[in-house]
C-alpha cells in the first residue's frame, strides 16, 4: 500500500530589516515575541531560548525558573537559516523521543527587506492525529499567529 505524506505546514513574511536583524529578533528573541499563552510550564512562560549552535536546546523558561525542553538545533547558518527539531508531542508534551522538524529561512529582498520562509515537516510522526495536528499548527493559533507576533516585534 502506498501512503501519501502530509503537507509540511509553510509560511512566509517579509520584514523591513536586514537578514541579521531578522534572524536575531526570530532566534535571540524568541521569548520577546512567542505568544506568552504557549506555554508548557506551570508557572506561565517568562522567555523562550534558542541555543543557536548545532546541537544546543531549544526551551522555555518559565517565571518560576522552571524549563521545559521544546526540542534542539539540528544546524544553524546564522543569518541565512536554522532547522530545529521541534520534539513536542500531539498532546504539546515533550518526548525525546518524538521529532518534526522546523526550518527557517532568511533571504534579502531588496536594500532593507528580509523574506523569512518557515516550514514545519514531517508531520506523519504524529500518526492518527496528523490531520488534526496540521491544521492546529497551520492555523492562526499555531504558526500564523505567532510570526505576525514575530513580525510587529521585528517592526
Amino acid at each position: 500500500m502506498h501512503t501519501i505524506d502530509p503537507a509540511a505546514v509553510r509560511k512566509s513574511v517579509t520584514v523591513r530589516a536586514s537578514p541579521e536583524k531578522a534572524f536575531d529578533v526570530f532566534v535571540n528573541g524568541m521569548g520577546s515575541w512567542w505568544i506568552k499563552g504557549h506555554s508548557l510550564t506551570e508557572s506561565g512562560q517568562k522567555t523562550v531560548i534558542v541555543e543557536a549552535v548545532a546541537g544546543g536546546r531549544w526551551y522555555e523558561v518559565g517565571n518560576a525558573g522552571e524549563e521545559r525542553d521544546w526540542g534542539h538545533i539540528i544546524a544553524c547558518d546564522r543569518p541565512n537559516r536554522i532547522l530545529f527539531a521541534w520534539q513536542l508531542n500531539a498532546d504539546f508534551d515533550f518526548d525525546p523521543a518524538f521529532h518534526t522538524e522546523v526550518e527557517v529561512l532568511f533571504e534579502a529582498k531588496g536594500a532593507n527587506e528580509t523574506m523569512v520562509v518557515l516550514e514545519h515537516r514531517q508531520l506523519e510522526s504524529y500518526g492518527a492525529r496528523t490531520q488534526e495536528l496540521r491544521g492546529v499548527l497551520d492555523s492562526e493559533s499555531g504558526w500564523g499567529g505567532l510570526l505576525a507576533s514575530y513580525v510587529a516585534k521585528v517592526a
